[in-house]
């Protein structure tokens, strides 16, 4: 017996929130660097294109970020571990400090072309240089043209699903391609 789909108005941003947090996704941190460097935790990240190598993210308007990546000749993604969980809370914690206070606590480490506080033990980090930005309604999207990218393959990454953080431990068989 098939279930029934339990459908919600979209004007109703609450429960579209809830119905769109059944796409699992990864969670990033993106970074700016320069005299008051800032960072901010982003799962809506994605790639777009291997040639030339783009990736992309959505900044809300109001977000301290968006007029940073505006500004920023330059900025960093980190892919967050599985348990870099309490890194992505930092970062979306609206109330922790800003510039370069704001890295004090956090392990991180200078991107080799840019500079971009990139964050220590993440399982991937990109540099990227600002590429187009378009406009996403309430949000920007953002697309970047990479300058660097590497990761630690055997590290397993956290996840973000209904609301929750989650770890996902790939096995051999798991790999696609």
């Amino acid at each position: 017996m098939e279930e029934m789909i339990v459908e919600a108005p979209v004007a109703d941003q609450r429960s579209l929130r809830r119905v769109l947090g059944h796409f699992a996704t990864g969670v990033t941190v993106v970074t700016v660097g320069g005299d008051v460097p800032h960072g901010m935790t982003a799962n809506s990240f994605t790639a777009v294109s291997l040639d030339p190598p783009l990736v992309l993210f959505c900044v809300g308007h109001t977000a301290l970020m968006h007029a940073a990546l505006l500004e920023a000749p330059a900025f960093g993604v980190s892919v967050l571990a599985a348990d870099q969980e309490a890194v992505a809370r930092y970062f979306a914690d609206r109330d922790r400090p800003f510039g370069a206070e704001e890295f004090a606590s956090v392990d991180w480490l200078p991107g080799a072309r840019t500079g971009t506080p990139l964050i220590a033990g993440a399982t991937a980090h990109l540099e990227c240089v600002p590429w187009r930005t378009y406009d996403g309604g309430d949000h920007t999207i953002f697309l970047g043209r990479l300058l660097t990218a590497g990761s630690r393959p055997d590290e397993d990454a956290l996840l973000f699903l209904r609301g929750r953080f989650h770890q996902l431990r790939p096995t051999t068989s798991d790999v696609i391609g």
